[in-house]
């Protein structure tokens, strides 16, 4: 177990192949250049990490807490690892002896196997009053997310946000399988409602671009527009999204894309997506309050859709959505609208989190709970 260069680390992340679909953009050595105020280190162990004999590897986010030399260790959507592998302790203990070396006195992590999932068609058929994706039986569950869950639980790990919420990253996903589909099977997956507004968009003359750095301040400006509409605040700076789009493309081309559908010469909607390995992200989307009736959102996704099949996407991921199945709820828009896409709504294992081992680290931990409880 030791730290790694960039590029070791890079490599080993193109190498996972497989049933895995490899790690996440969080996972990526860019994004510690988003993240402000954290230090970074590239972590990775095996037979011979120093040579870029990996087995495993770890983007690791230090928070330092104040008035100490003491940090929080955050390793978003990571560590890279086995999960399978039955025998956890043999690379999680000497993960956590090294972070406590660093001077960690606790940990947060997010392991990557799903817990279960439901689809489109069994969440439509259960909204009602009161309902949530709790109430509904899974249309699948995961036995490697449920062994690696007890596996944490044995370790001392609690499962942040208890069983029903998220922490900093959403628990429960939505996605659109694209392996083996045709683009005629994209289409035919949309629900009518989805197909109508796509057509519609369509024939108002409604243009999909990909833009460039120089529409961000516009996409922002449409973020806090949606953000006010639809009642959420993503509490983000354009200066963010600028070093996203910088750091991300700088270290591959194309990892991410601004998507714009234009009508009338003016930007009504902007999109972000993200590209790593066999997944692409739909992570931000901002559209205006005018128009509507021509539908540029629906117009971008399907261009999105289209051009993440064209990547060699296996999964196309558009990020968090509520656990509410009542359609009074607010929330519930954001659910309905990617259920027409006829994906599935995916529960991860969500973050995980546990004070390293000494009576101080343990002080620490219950003093920044308690901070975290008053913010």
């Amino acid at each position: 177990m030791g730290p790694v260069d960039a590029a070791t680390y890079r490599a080993f992340l193109a190498s996972r192949t497989g049933s895995d679909l490899g790690a996440g953009f969080l996972q990526c050595p860019s994004w510690a250049q988003v993240k402000e105020g954290w230090q970074a280190r590239l972590v990775g162990w095996g037979p011979d990490p120093a040579a870029g004999a990996l087995s495993g590897a770890a983007l690791v986010l230090l928070r330092q807490l104040p008035g100490t030399r003491k940090y929080f260790a955050y390793l978003p959507e990571g560590p890279v690892a086995d999960w399978a592998d039955p025998g956890i302790d043999g690379w999680l203990d000497p993960l956590l002896r090294h972070l406590r070396a660093a001077g960690a006195f606790a940990v947060r992590i997010g392991p990557s196997p799903a817990y279960r999932s439901w689809s489109a068609a069994r969440l439509k058929a259960a909204t009602g009053p009161g309902r949530r994706l709790s109430d509904v039986l899974a249309t699948e569950v995961d036995p490697l997310g449920t062994a690696v869950a007890e596996r944490l639980r044995a370790r001392g790990w609690q499962r942040c946000g208890g069983e029903e919420d998220g922490d900093a990253q959403p628990r429960h996903v939505f996605r659109v399988p694209l392996a083996g589909r045709t683009s005629e099977d994209l289409w035919s997956g949309l629900n009518q409602e989805w197909r109508r507004n796509v057509r519609r968009a369509q024939k108002s003359g409604v243009e999909v671009v990909v833009g460039s750095a120089a529409e961000l301040p516009e996409f922002y400006r449409l973020l806090r527009i949606t953000e006010e509409r639809d009642g959420f605040r993503l509490g983000r700076s354009l200066a963010y999204y600028e070093r996203q789009y910088a750091a991300l493309n700088a270290e591959e081309p194309g990892r991410m894309k601004l998507y714009l559908a234009r009508h009338g010469g003016e930007i009504l909607a902007a999109h972000t997506m993200i590209h790593v390995g066999r997944r692409v992200w739909y992570q931000t989307g901002a559209s205006a309050d005018h128009r509507r009736e021509v539908r540029p959102s629906n117009l971008l996704q399907w261009r999105m859709l289209q051009d993440a099949k064209a990547l060699g996407a296996d999964v196309y991921d558009m990020r968090g959505v509520p656990s509410t199945l009542d359609p009074d709820d607010r929330p519930y828009g954001l659910l309905r609208w990617k259920l027409g896409t006829g994906g599935e709504v995916v529960e991860t294992l969500g973050e995980w989190e546990r004070p390293l081992d000494g009576t101080a680290n343990h002080a620490l931990y219950r003093a920044f709970q308690a901070y975290l409880a008053r913010r």
